[in-house]
């Protein structure tokens, strides 16, 4: 087995960072780009395991593809293939098998597409008879992931006559909704979402030239770094003020936890404030992606913290929560679930492991968000290449702390 070990106590650090391109915003141009039968290349798009697989896919004259364990790639690809004309199978790793994906089936079959489980029922892999979709009127549940509801969005302009999809109960993750639909604007496809409904009439998306801004959810892992460092800055590029992306939260959060953030021209400049909260508490409902690295540098820090809207964190590449609690209580700290979909730590230790090593579980925010730890004890990351998914050069910069 592969091993990273790590020991980095810093007393101040002073960085440049050039971020991986956004995952969310390159994998739904690849899809807007495919639908828009555009000539153009996407400028600056992720060059990561997920996004390449959705890209080998597309441009692939094959009719079975293995995604391997891209859960973004299959939501979208399903999508996709029901309604392109022909016979397909699409399957993947086998933690992928067991990722449920039968609202998005169910949602897809009641709208007209022809969609098969080739082995257990709900999972993966799934035989697909592309065909005209007659879309509709559907309802799905506010909490199902928002890639399922991006998967549709996606796709809805095409269908005979258009697609209603009417939201029950707490909506989450509704930044990714809104980036679903911004870039469908770009695209020149008009969606409301009103009260809860997302409405999109038959229309043609229209070839543009589509450039890819970096990822904020990578930058999570700077914040991290230097609020564990307590001094210094830290000048990631790429990044944008208004941006779509959900992540971008990290930057207000942190104010909390002892970073301050500037927006400038090339990217954002992170700064030291020395200010830290005594309790963090958030419901992360919205930007999940952040909840992993906010409690290990709470924990780190040893701030008592306080999280909601946890529940999607369950069916990620591993279960999210579960993992966090195994892994951090590796490094002394004793968490637990208050309630469904909350996870918490109130100052409760136990004794650490003499010899530290996380457990990533195929999941490349585990190894990423563990990283910093490193700043304040030794301990060593198990099967490293993981971060390849999002951010494949996340250890040779991380190195640049030891320069």
């Amino acid at each position: 087995m592969i091993t990273k070990k790590l020991h980095n106590p810093l007393n101040s650090i002073s960085l440049e960072i050039n971020l991986p391109a956004s995952k969310s915003i390159s994998n739904r141009a690849l899809i807007l780009n495919a639908m828009s039968y555009s000539p153009y290349e996407i400028e600056n798009l992720a060059d990561c395991d997920d996004t390449n697989v959705l890209l080998k896919a597309l441009n692939s004259n094959n009719s079975t593809f293995d995604i391997g364990a891209a859960g973004t790639s299959m939501r979208f690809l399903t999508a996709f293939l029901a309604k392109t004309a022909g016979e397909w199978i699409i399957t993947g790793s086998e933690r992928m098998k067991n990722r449920p994906i039968k609202i998005l089936v169910d949602a897809l079959n009641s709208l007209g597409a022809r969609i098969e489980y080739v082995e257990k029922e709900g999972f993966p892999p799934l035989k697909i008879l592309g065909c005209a979709l007659m879309g509709g009127d559907i309802s799905l549940n506010g909490g199902v992931s928002s890639q399922y509801i991006s998967a549709l969005m996606m796709i809805a302009p095409y269908m005979i006559n258009g697609l209603t999809i009417k939201l029950e109960g707490n909506v989450i993750s509704v930044p990714y909704i809104r980036m679903t639909m911004q870039m469908m604007a770009e695209y020149g496809v008009e969606v409301t979402f009103e009260n809860n409904t997302i409405d999109i009439r038959p229309q043609i998306y229209k070839p543009v030239k589509y450039k890819v801004e970096s990822d904020w959810s990578g930058a999570s892992y700077w914040y991290e770094v230097l609020s564990l460092t307590g001094e210094g800055e830290i000048f990631l590029k790429g990044l944008k003020a208004n941006s779509t992306q959900g992540d971008s939260k990290v930057a207000d959060l942190f104010q909390q936890l002892g970073v301050n953030t500037s927006y400038q021209a090339e990217g954002v400049q992170l700064s030291s404030s020395g200010q830290y909260c005594a309790k963090f508490e958030y419901d992360f409902v919205n930007e999940p992606d952040l909840a992993q690295t906010f409690a290990v540098t709470c924990c780190m820090l040893h701030i008592p913290f306080h999280f909601k809207g946890v529940q999607s964190l369950k069916i990620k590449e591993t279960d999210r929560v579960a993992a966090l609690i195994t892994e951090l209580k590796k490094l002394g700290f004793v968490l637990f679930e208050p309630a469904e979909s909350e996870m918490a730590w109130a100052g409760e230790k136990c004794d650490p492991e003499t010899q530290i090593s996380i457990a990533t579980y195929e999941d490349h925010r585990m190894a990423m968000a563990f990283a910093p730890a490193a700043l304040k004890t030794a301990l060593s990351i198990e099967h490293p290449e993981v971060v390849s998914k999002s951010y494949p050069t996340f250890w040779d910069d991380f190195a640049k702390l030891l320069q």
